[in-house]
C-alpha cells in the first residue's frame, strides 16, 4: 500500500532527518511511503493530497490553522520524545492511527 505523508515544522529542514527514518519504518510494514519535510506555511500549497500531515512539536501551534485549510487530510503533532529521538516507527505509527481514524 502507498501513503503520501507530509511533515511541517517551523522551517521545513530539521524535520528532513526524520523523513528517511519514516520511510524505512513505512517499508518494514510493508508500506511504500512517500514522505516530503516542508515549513508549515506552504502544507497548504503541497498538501492537497497528501493522507496525511505530521507536525513537528515546534510547529504544533499551527494545527488547528492548518486543520482549517485542509480539512480532508488527517493531521496530528508528533510528540517532543518521538520527534527528539527521530523515531520514525513512532511517527509513522502515528501517522498511521490518525489516517485510520478519518
Amino acid at each position: 500500500m502507498k501513503v503520501k505523508i507530509l511533515l511541517a515544522c517551523a522551517g521545513g529542514m530539521s524535520t528532513t532527518m526524520l523523513v528517511k527514518k519514516i520511510k524505512e519504518a513505512g517499508a518494514a510494514q510493508g508500506y511504500e511511503v512517500e514522505c516530503e519535510a516542508y515549513a508549515v506555511n506552504v502544507i497548504k500549497k503541497v498538501g492537497q493530497d497528501a493522507d496525511c500531515v505530521l507536525l513537528g512539536p515546534q510547529a504544533g501551534f499551527m494545527l488547528k490553522k492548518t486543520q482549517a485549510e485542509l480539512p480532508e487530510v488527517p493531521m496530528a503533532v508528533i510528540g517532543m520524545q518521538d520527534y527528539g529521538m527521530m523515531n520514525g516507527k513512532g511517527a509513522f505509527d502515528l501517522a498511521l492511527s490518525v489516517m485510520k481514524k478519518q
